[in-house]
């Protein structure tokens, strides 16, 4: 590294870069345009050629491994293949799925895919598109226990999914320690009722890992495409479940549309009693998950976020669903 350049946690790589430097990888040459798009957990680019339009995903340096990205785009591929509605990675002129870049803070990793058709739901779910979801992510989840690979991924267990995210948001509790023993006590109870959960088939599957209404498109013929596989990995299928109410709740979802969502999972895979019964903890689990990344990537977005407010905010959304009524907010 040059000894005058300064630490960097985070750049914006050049969209004319791209265009010019990396695309040519991917036999694209003509590139009308690429655009920088939005700043999500990974960077995304929108692609245009005088034929097709491409979204073009580089990731985070500080957010996901090299092993991450192979067992996402694997899967990814392996669904594709499967005829799955998903929208999938192309590959390199010499076969790879993805393409290591040399960024000022470190190894990121692009991923080039084919527009998914469609546009995301107008307003949120309808019960058609709730139901034709639900459906999918069922196929989803039946197909890939099929799905092998070497690529090391962290399981979506217990111990990521509530003991990391729990090391990250305690030491911005200790000012609050009511607080702090509240969210200790919640992740307690979690791990207690599902320390028997069993981690076999078909129980335990391959989890999408953010399945809502923002990351599908929807055609006017009925047609859904499914996309943005970054969380996914080994886990329970319930806790996927858990993921969409959990955002569902978040979202004012109606309570048609989540219901038509567990009518059409169930089209293709009954749930047994002791997942639905599980449901409100892998829904509790997926909010303090998800408060925990927020706060993972508050370095690259906007630390300034991360006010009283916030966390008086989700304390109270996760108290939400501790409650008995919790469906009904």
């Amino acid at each position: 590294m040059n000894e005058d350049w300064f630490p960097v946690t985070y750049s914006t790589l050049d969209s004319s870069a791209l265009a010019n430097r990396l695309l040519p990888q991917y036999g694209i040459w003509e590139v009308a345009s690429c655009q920088f798009w939005n700043r999500g957990l990974s960077d995304v680019y929108v692609v245009e050629t005088s034929t097709h339009r491409y979204i073009l995903r580089v990731s985070h340096h500080h957010w996901r491994s090299q092993g991450d990205i192979e067992f996402e785009l694997e899967l990814l591929d392996f669904l594709q293949q499967h005829h799955l509605p998903i929208a999938s990675p192309l590959r390199t002129t010499d076969g790879q799925l993805f393409i290591t870049i040399a960024a000022p803070e470190g190894k990121r990793y692009a991923a080039l895919f084919m527009y998914a058709p469609g546009e995301v739901a107008l307003g949120d779910l309808n019960p058609g598109q709730s139901w034709l979801m639900g459906e999918t992510l069922a196929k989803i989840h039946q197909t890939a226990l099929n799905f092998s690979t070497c690529a090391d991924r962290q399981p979506l267990d217990s111990d990521y999914l509530l003991g990391r995210s729990l090391r990250t948001i305690a030491p911005l509790l200790k000012h609050r320690p009511k607080d702090l023993d509240y969210l200790k006590e919640a992740i307690a109870n979690i791990e207690m009722h599902l320390a028997d959960f069993p981690k076999k088939p078909p129980f335990w599957s391959i989890c999408w890992g953010d399945p809502h209404s923002g990351n599908a498109h929807f055609t006017p013929d009925g047609q859904i495409a499914l996309f943005d596989f970054d969380q996914c990995g080994y886990g329970w299928r319930a806790f996927d479940l858990g993921k969409f109410l959990q955002v569902a709740l978040r979202g004012g979802v109606p309570k048609t549309a989540r219901e038509a969502f567990f009518s059409g999972y169930q089209s293709v895979q009954v749930l047994t009693e002791w997942e639905w019964n599980a449901l409100q903890l892998f829904t509790q689990m997926a909010h303090i998950w998800v408060w925990a990344i927020s706060i993972d990537t508050a370095v690259v977005h906007n630390w300034c976020r991360l006010d009283e407010h916030y966390f008086t905010q989700r304390l109270e959304q996760l108290k939400r669903l501790t409650s008995r009524d919790w469906q009904l907010f």
